[in-house]
């Protein structure tokens, strides 16, 4: 029989205000609408004067303001106040059970929980239990050590996915627990839509959770052994700092080479949201391409080589869009030539994620044509939109296919970068339960 610890999973102690707003308390991720400072501001508006998660996080907006020291200090003294001034009820060893409903009228469950960061690691190729799912980009990390070094509270916008056809750990925990009364029930602000949460406590529930934790390492378990029970859906570079400053905090108290003190220890753990892959309120949204001063003849003509491909135009961009969107391997191109709009179909024979083929392929293309640019976009009709201009080729990109995810990662690693998204923006995770770091 296999214990949380074996399987890199920790109850937590929860945090949450005595007096739960919901709306006032709850902020989106902190990564998000990093464009756009009116958001931001709106945020502050609805959470002025009240306790907020806002006041306790960085909004990667202004990450690269001249007053971040001073903002980062602020956050310090806020989460002292938080904790010393009453604002938290008594810790909470449990589980939360989530169900959110976006904007969308999309119903999105998650299980929130502690994850031991000496079973995760982002680096390629890793045969950890917890993996990245993009590539890590190294330089990102220490600014936001600055931010979790010495942080008394953390608050996780971290989604880790399990891939779980059976719908047995996180719906199937939510059936049990939700007959029980909600621990928070509330709008979230900037009209993001609902959010709901149950503690999971009961000891039955809690070894409901470890068994089927054991059910997924088996089902996870490749034949050279390692199991891939999480990958991470977002948050990718917030858990590769939280396991950069354990790392660090490790190095600077020799006495937690002893594994019982080191067990015992806060920042060797993250807080997280896990999702299962196969959610029917997760959605898993292509990241396109457009590429800017190439030959567009040229470029479709190498993909396809590159990819073992053929090419075929095609009447529409309905047509196009219509023929992408029910593949998991044909790319469409949109351009212009001699003044009239192109729709050129690449089909191929990708059994991988068709993303994880592509952006190599591009990548080399662009370091033999170094004029050529690229930019990622999201949504069909803006790569429809930038390929009706001179000078652009627009690339539409298939669905992610949710049932070779784990085993593209496992087999290739980390996906490139901007791969896909979980869902819009303002369906990400909003900061709510809370723990104790240092």
């Amino acid at each position: 029989m296999k214990t949380f610890e074996e399987m890199g999973v920790k109850i937590p102690e929860i945090l949450l205000p005595k007096n739960l707003d919901v709306k006032t308390w709850s902020v989106v991720a902190c990564d998000q609408y990093t464009q756009d400072r009116d958001y931001w501001k709106k945020v502050e508006e609805t959470a002025k004067g009240k306790p907020s998660t806002l006041n306790i996080i960085l909004p990667e907006v202004y990450l690269n303001d001249s007053d971040k020291a001073a903002r980062i200090a602020k956050i310090r003294t806020t989460m002292n106040e938080y904790l010393e001034k009453g604002v938290f009820a008594d810790a909470q060893s449990e589980f939360v059970y989530i169900e959110r409903k976006t904007a969308y009228n999309r119903i999105r469950h998650g299980l929130v929980c502690a994850i031991d960061l000496e079973t995760y690691e982002w680096k390629p190729f890793s045969k950890a239990l917890i993996r990245a799912t993009e590539a890590t980009i190294v330089e990102r990390i220490p600014p936001r050590m600055e931010i979790r070094k010495g942080a008394q509270l953390e608050l996780p916008h971290i989604m880790l996915l399990v891939n779980d056809p059976k719908h047995s750990l996180v719906e199937g925990t939510g059936e049990r627990v939700v007959k029980n009364a909600p621990i928070y029930d509330g709008e979230l602000m900037c009209n993001s839509g609902s959010i709901k949460g149950w503690a999971v406590k009961e000891n039955s529930d809690i070894e409901y959770v470890r068994q089927t934790l054991e059910n997924l390492c088996k089902d996870n378990t490749a034949e050279d052994g390692s199991t891939f029970l999480f990958a991470v859906g977002d948050g990718n570079h917030s858990l590769a700092t939280a396991k950069a400053v354990w790392d660090e905090y490790k190095k600077e108290h020799p006495e937690l080479s002893d594994e019982k003190l080191s067990k015992a220890c806060n920042v060797r753990y993250a807080l997280v949201e896990i999702v299962n892959i196969y959610d029917t309120g997760l959605t898993f949204e292509p990241i396109h391409r457009v590429l800017f001063n190439l030959d567009s003849s040229d470029l479709i003509e190498k993909m396809a080589d590159a990819l073992g491909g053929t090419v075929k135009n095609l009447a529409s961009g309905e047509e196009l869009e219509k023929a992408v969107h029910n593949s998991v391997a044909d790319f469409g191109f949109v351009y212009k030539k001699d003044g009239k709009q192109i729709f050129a179909l690449l089909s191929t024979k990708i059994t991988d994620l068709a993303v994880s083929q592509l952006q190599p392929a591009l990548d080399s293309y662009l370091k033999e044509n170094t004029k050529g640019e690229i930019d990622y976009i999201h949504g069909a009709q803006e790569v429809f939109r930038l390929g009706a201009q001179d000078n652009a080729t627009g690339i539409l990109l298939p669905p992610v296919a949710k049932d070779s995810f784990f085993a593209t990662i496992n087999g290739r690693g980390p996906l490139p970068r901007k791969s896909f998204s979980m869902g819009e923006a303002d369906e990400k995770r909003f900061y709510l339960e809370c723990r104790k770091l240092f």
